[in-house]
């Protein structure tokens, strides 16, 4: 499977997930919604640990190198990772929902 392919996949999988999670735990209740999609951050943490990249830094260094053109508006390094440890519970629902279906 070509590299573009899997991440579509992974991507097109968690947004379905992360719908139904949100459901029943709403993300935000006020504020700005980020540039960079929750659906987004969560398919770069997603490849990224498939391809065992370890650190939030060096996914977001990855796919600024290799995915830029997908990923645009990535913002700043500090951003992403703060919003990916922001998104720990949804990660979490989404593990579990996976593993018990």
């Amino acid at each position: 499977m070509p590299l573009e392919d899997f991440i579509i996949a992974v991507f097109c999988c968690i947004e379905s997930m992360l719908q139904e999670v949100i459901r029943s735990h709403p993300l935000r209740q006020r504020g700005f919604a980020p540039q960079l999609s929750d659906s987004k951050v969560l398919t770069m943490e997603t490849v990224g640990e498939f391809f065992g990249i370890d650190t939030e830094k060096h996914i977001w260094q990855y796919f600024r190198r290799h995915w830029f053109s997908w990923f645009p508006t990535r913002g700043s390094r500090s951003t992403f990772v703060r919003q990916a440890a922001n998104l720990w519970y949804i990660t979490y629902l989404i593990q579990d929902k996976l593993a018990t279906s």
